[in-house]
């Protein structure tokens, strides 16, 4: 009882926390002929920074899942394992299942479905990409037959979503020749990253459970370098809480790259790299990173730590220099550029030359620092030579 108690205070805090940045707006739609109502949650700090571009996801059943959905945001931005996002809500509450019907005997969408994806496509993105800074990374989310819809989306000749995530999805019987149909493997000649996202659990019928592994079963046999199939499973009482523990498990995987190096990342990627292939594996994630999400992080330290001791294990500290260039060019506040720098010409015995990169590194150093000490202490020791 205390454990859900305390569980509870902590999403209404989150919630409390971000209910001051949500706009409700009526948004006239030619298509549908009607005013839909649509929630934008903007992230903390939005106003403060004019050129900072934000990812953008698009939350279906905006009644219940668009506040899930930011209460998880909020907390994966704090703890930096993913970007601050926009989040709209399009509200489906009055629609009676319309916005998501297909044909049983064709699974193709009904006309009040169509209209409803186009909605989404032609008005919602339009609206929402005319109006606020958001980087081209765009995230679907749906829930049950809003999941079947959102895979729609795949159909587009023009790949402008990067992640589906499919919840407890309720696909139609006809989903395998779609997906066929839509030829998966082109999303390999983009030069862009995608995220399918699906979740089984035997808290769901049989007849679903057979459905979406099956589903599971097919995708996993695609190999597609940057379209990345996540078949997911969870193992809960409920189908309700199927979701609230599917939706941080997707959004853990989708959002990986922008996470600081994990020990499942270095083993799986780094640690048989050479140290040229290192340094050029850290620059390109955080390339891609600004690239994807519109955060010009620089780069964490936590990051730089990560490969250290292939810089300097191997091929004798030679890349000592690059991997100082590197940092100088990703996070030129910083001042562990010009320490490496500092160490290669040392390790070469050009002291004059490291003196002078230690001395430039500990002056962008806050006197403050716990580390500025340390630092110094390279200062003093290359004086003496």
């Amino acid at each position: 009882m205390i454990k859900n108690s305390l569980t509870l205070i902590f999403i209404l805090f989150y919630f409390f926390s971000y209910s001051q940045k949500t706009i409700q707006k009526g948004l006239e739609s030619d298509i549908l002929e009607t005013t839909r109502d649509i929630k934008i949650y903007i992230p903390q700090g939005y106003e403060k920074d004019s050129i900072k571009n934000y990812p953008l996801a698009i939350v279906l059943d905006e009644d219940y899942m668009f506040d899930l959905y930011v209460g998880n945001a909020v907390l994966f931005s704090k703890k930096d394992k993913a970007p601050k996002q926009i989040v709209v809500g399009i509200s489906m509450e009055d629609t009676k299942g319309n916005d998501i019907s297909f044909d049983r005997n064709s699974g193709k969408l009904t006309g009040s479905a169509k209209n409803f994806y186009e909605f989404i496509r032609d008005e919602v993105l339009f609206y929402v990409e005319s109006n606020y800074r958001t980087s081209p990374f765009i995230t679907l989310i749906g829930q049950g037959y809003s999941a079947n819809l959102i895979t729609h989306f795949l159909q587009e000749k023009t790949a402008f979503i990067n992640s589906f995530i499919c919840l407890n999805p309720s696909f139609s019987d006809f989903i395998g020749e779609e997906l066929i149909s839509y030829q998966l493997h082109r999303f390999g000649k983009e030069d862009n990253t995608f995220y399918f996202y699906t979740n089984n659990s035997d808290s769901f019928s049989s007849k679903k459970q057979v459905k979406i592994d099956q589903v599971q079963k097919g995708l996993s046999l695609l190999e597609i370098k940057n379209f990345n199939i996540i078949n997911d499973i969870t193992n809960t009482s409920s189908s309700v809480s199927a979701i609230s523990e599917a939706l941080p498990r997707a959004l853990t995987k989708v959002f990986e790259v922008y996470s600081s190096i994990s020990k499942e990342e270095y083993e799986k990627n780094i640690k048989e790299l050479t140290p040229l292939d290192a340094i050029s594996y850290l620059e390109n994630k955080y390339l891609e990173i600004e690239f994807l999400f519109g955060s010009d992080l620089g780069i964490r330290e936590k990051d730089i730590y990560a490969i250290e001791n292939i810089i300097i294990e191997k091929e004798n500290g030679d890349r000592l220099r690059d991997f100082g260039k590197m940092i100088l060019k990703l996070f030129p506040s910083s001042p562990l550029g010009e320490y490496y720098i500092g160490r290669y010409y040392e390790s070469g015995k050009m002291f004059k030359k490291a003196l002078k990169y230690y001395k430039i590194g500990y002056g962008k150093m806050d006197p403050s620092d716990k580390n500025a000490d340390a630092f110094y202490e390279n200062i003093l020791r290359i004086g003496g030579q």
